[in-house]
């Protein structure tokens, strides 16, 4: 990889030699600009404002407009004369936990490459004790003329840094949410968790630009003679209308998941996690309804036993002892003497 700019990184008073070279890569197809009557191809021109004149780069300089439209001229030599300690240096200022970075911050990517045979110490000790205290270095560096924020961090083998915007060019999110305020059902988010489970996760490796790939194919289709790749039947371009009803929207989304995962289809199962704790207490209630009159039932079954047998005992009772008055004694016999 052929190095943008040959610095070192500042670690306390440990400097470590290095390179810079792009992470990334654009892998858009570009177009030109061509007049549609010939397809000559149409340029640019940097003309003067004033002479009407195209200026060449070698007289092409910078300057500052300020607020009244006046054009301040800035030479490189005035760019050069600032103080700017990062000029060759990417100066470690703190060390703090990944998750403290917000992901808005995040600009270009780059991998810091040891230069140099006695580069390679220092860099693996840099790089192995950013592994071990689980962080990332937060840097200042200069790039391109200005002053810059970075973030170091360990790919690999590899330390890379990503250029990070100064937390002042983060625009605050004012007027962006929703106005009006909307109540979000639990079966909706039950749908919604269900279905970011079915989508489960991905090999970011198998991601493809499939727009890039669609147009790739549509020129080399062109430029064997061909009319290029039809157009996509109605219905199959993807709508932007509104979503009415969205549990429909989360089941069938769901559905078309598991379909493209080799899943069963069947939705039925993704009930509200409320909805199988409410739809079990009735039947209990109604089982215990139910059992309610056979408690009831036998209870006045066992009194309506218990009854007879009370009266029947009492009844005869009262029938001895009215037997007992009725029948007069009878007197004992004198015993006989013997003589």
């Amino acid at each position: 990889m052929r190095s943008i700019w040959n610095g070192a990184i500042s670690f306390g008073l440990v400097s470590i030699p290095i390179k810079l070279v792009n992470a990334t890569e654009s892998r858009s197809v570009s177009f030109r600009q061509i007049h549609t009557e010939d397809g000559g191809r149409v340029r640019y021109k940097k003309v003067c404002e004033l002479d009407g004149e195209e200026v060449p780069q070698a007289e092409i300089g910078k300057a500052y407009e300020d607020a009244d439209g006046t054009m301040i001229p800035i030479t490189d030599e005035d760019l050069a004369a600032l103080p700017l300690p990062t000029a060759k240096t990417i100066e470690i200022v703190a060390f703090v936990p990944a998750g403290e970075i917000d992901p808005l911050q995040m600009d270009a990517a780059y991998y810091l490459s040891a230069n140099g045979v006695p580069a390679a110490k220092p860099y693996t000790l840099l790089r192995e004790a950013l592994k071990r205290s689980d962080k990332v270095a937060l840097a200042k560096y200069a790039l391109r003329g200005r002053e810059r924020l970075g973030m170091l961090r360990v790919v690999d083998d590899v330390i890379a840094m990503h250029g990070l915007l100064w937390p002042d060019e983060i625009r605050a999110p004012e007027g962006v949410a929703p106005e009006t305020a909307v109540t979000v059902r639990e079966a909706e988010l039950d749908l919604a968790d269900a279905l970011m489970a079915t989508l489960g996760e991905v090999d970011m490796s198998t991601l493809h630009d499939d727009y890039r790939t669609a147009v790739e194919e549509m020129i080399a289709a062109k430029a064997e003679g061909g009319e290029g790749v039809a157009p996509p039947a109605p219905g199959e371009e993807a709508g932007g209308g509104q979503v009415i009803d969205l549990m429909a929207a989360l089941e069938s989304s769901v559905r078309a998941a598991r379909e493209a995962r080799g899943e069963d289809a069947v939705v039925t199962e993704l009930k509200p996690r409320g909805a199988a704790k409410a739809e079990a207490k009735p039947p209990a209630k109604k089982a215990a309804s139910k059992r309610a009159p056979a408690k009831q039932t036998s209870a006045k079954q066992t009194s309506a036993k218990q009854a007879p047998a009370k009266k029947t005992a009492a009844k005869k009772a009262t029938a001895k002892k009215a037997a007992a008055k009725k029948t007069p004694a009878k007197k004992a016999s004198p015993r006989k003497r013997t003589a």
